[in-house]
């Protein structure tokens, strides 16, 4: 037992200090930003999608999941809602995350600017593979997706990572530092935390969500509590980023006055009879 438990604390000192090599490297991204070249494609917003695909998801959930982004944007008020902005376009990219980004998860940057792009990049999505793996790495997919900004040809007025999830971070760094770096370099961070079925030892997610996940001007939490909600939700998430206008009477309210732990995933883990052995999900 003893040895198990020594086992498990030096786990997570070399987990904490892989977090603390990732948080000075994007310290280091965010102090010299890249330069944007001169003939960059202006876009209205360029958007990075990040959806969780961790073990904690059901079948059923991970359908719902799937099935609400392809229908969103194949959907007329989607597309619309891009055209009508100032350039029509956005740039968008896709990836799917748990315990890490793999990278097969990757669909790159492409530019919406009709019914025809926005259908093909949603054939993209619909043509995934289903697949889960274990961990749940908030963190991580944050980083990720801050550095996807770096490696486009675009110039976008906005830049926004939409992020959805059904579990509280538990692998890598603190998700607040993560948070607050992609934040710092201009990223606004959107969540959709997922409370179909909530996990009786974390059923604030929503409140997570607004406390430790989400950031930066504008940002909201939209929750999904029922089935039902679920391609009507992403959708309205979708239209909302691709519009900038946050329209409050859209958007589930959550009840942020009692402060959450946002290292209770870090802390559940820890004590549960699987190791801390995140090198398993690469």
């Amino acid at each position: 037992m003893i040895a198990r438990e020594a086992l498990r604390e030096n786990n997570l000192a070399t987990a904490m200090l892989d977090a603390l090599r990732l948080l000075a490297c994007l310290a280091c991204a965010q102090a010299a930003p890249a330069a944007s070249p001169r003939d960059a494609l202006a876009v209205d917003v360029e958007l990075v999608l990040a959806v969780d695909i961790s073990l904690s998801m059901d079948e059923k959930e991970f359908a719902l999941q799937r099935a609400g982004y392809v229908e969103a944007l194949r959907h007329p008020d989607f597309i619309k809602a891009v055209r009508a902005g100032a350039t029509g376009r956005i740039a968008l990219t896709y990836f799917e995350w748990a315990g890490t980004v793999r990278d097969d998860a990757v669909i790159g940057w492409q530019i919406i600017d009709s019914a025809e792009s926005a259908n093909s990049f949603a054939d993209e999505v619909a043509a995934r593979p289903f697949r889960s793996f274990r961990g749940t790495s908030i963190s991580g997919a944050l980083a990720f997706g801050a550095e996807l900004f770096d490696r486009t040809s675009f110039q976008g007025e906005r830049s926004v990572i939409d992020i959805s999830g059904d579990g509280p971070n538990n692998i890598g760094p603190p998700v607040t530092a993560t948070r607050d770096a992609a934040t710092a370099k201009g990223i606004v961070v959107n969540g959709l935390p997922i409370l179909i079925s909530p996990s009786p030892t974390f059923s604030h997610l929503d409140q997570y969500y607004a406390q430790c996940v989400t950031g930066g001007p504008g940002s909201f939490v939209l929750p999904i509590y029922a089935a039902a909600e679920f391609s009507t939700a992403i959708r309205r998430k979708l239209i909302l980023e691709v519009s900038g206008i946050r329209d409050k009477a859209r958007i589930t309210p959550v009840d942020a006055a009692k402060p959450i732990d946002c290292l209770q995933g870090e802390r559940d883990r820890r004590f549960l009879s699987d190791p801390y052995f995140p090198e398993l999900d690469r």
